[in-house]
């Protein structure tokens, strides 16, 4: 598959790491699976890994205090 980005590069499976702010605390989620392009290193994360990070950031978000590092494969 083409890059969306910039058009040129292939986009090959990759993991990458996941970063957001939660309420009051940042959550980070390693070894994610992405496509990513192999020339301008756009990633892209496909719709049913989306939907199972936000199904992890709602399970996380009632127990979670400043930081949260989790790996994506133990907690899929």
């Amino acid at each position: 598959m083409r890059c969306m980005s910039c058009k040129h590069g292939e986009m090959k499976e990759a993991l990458t790491t996941y970063f957001t702010r939660l309420n009051n605390c940042y959550v980070i989620i390693e070894n994610v699976p992405c496509l990513k392009c192999n020339q301008c290193g756009e990633e892209f994360i496909n719709t049913s890994v989306a939907e199972k990070i936000d199904d992890i950031l709602d399970s996380i978000e009632k127990i979670a205090s400043k930081i949260f590092i989790l790996d994506y494969a133990s907690a899929a």
